[in-house]
């Protein structure tokens, strides 16, 4: 029989190949982490250091393995909400305090950078592996021989894994971009653009 749903090296995989409860899961797990140092994260230490602890101990649990997701825009929601959870936690803003999400980033004066974070830990695994001539590079680009039945889906076209990285000019242009280790981080850095919310 099919196993709907399992744990492999961590990473929650299901059958329907999307990543929601692998989020999901993650962000569980970063805020039961954060509240069993919740004492810390809320001290009166410098905010530049509670902030930087947030990001190595926190961000760093909910973000394993974020280099291969596929992000929907629902997916996209979760982790921005859960970013302004932690800034929020942090500074100790009660949602009954009705502090708008704005006035928060400017308290801890800081952008929305979750999306951009996971973009650029996309960008430097996939350009890691399309500069080799590996295993994981001939999954991505070979195609299995044989006839398979096509069916038309409806909606619209389903979001790939290199979707977000996508260049219009298409993925060959994209392995040629990558060669150059230099341009390629520059492509993605924090002033590249903001991350577009697309569903699939």
């Amino acid at each position: 029989s099919n196993v709907k749903c399992f744990k492999y090296l961590g990473s929650l995989l299901t059958d329907d190949g999307r990543c929601t409860c692998e989020i999901k899961s993650r962000i569980a797990m970063a805020k039961a982490a954060f509240s069993k140092k919740k004492n810390l994260f809320t001290s009166k230490l410098d905010l530049n250091l509670r902030k930087k602890l947030v990001k190595c101990y926190i961000w760093s649990i909910a973000l394993y393995g974020a280099e291969t997701w596929t992000l929907r825009a629902v997916d996209q929601k979760h982790l921005e909400s859960f970013e302004m959870w932690c800034w929020r936690r942090m500074e100790k803003i009660s949602w009954t305090d009705y502090v708008r999400n704005e006035e928060v980033l400017i308290r801890v004066s800081e952008q929305r950078n979750i999306l951009h974070e996971i973009r650029k830990r996309k960008a430097n695994w996939i350009g890691h592996v399309l500069r080799r001539n590996c295993l994981l590079k001939e999954a991505i680009e070979g195609k299995i021989d044989g006839r398979i039945e096509v069916t038309r889906r409806r909606g619209r076209r389903r979001k790939k894994m290199l979707d977000d990285l996508g260049d219009r000019r298409g993925y060959c242009h994209l392995k040629e971009k990558a060669l150059d280790r230099i341009k390629w981080r520059n492509c993605f850095e924090r002033d590249c653009g903001p991350v577009v919310l697309t569903d699939y």
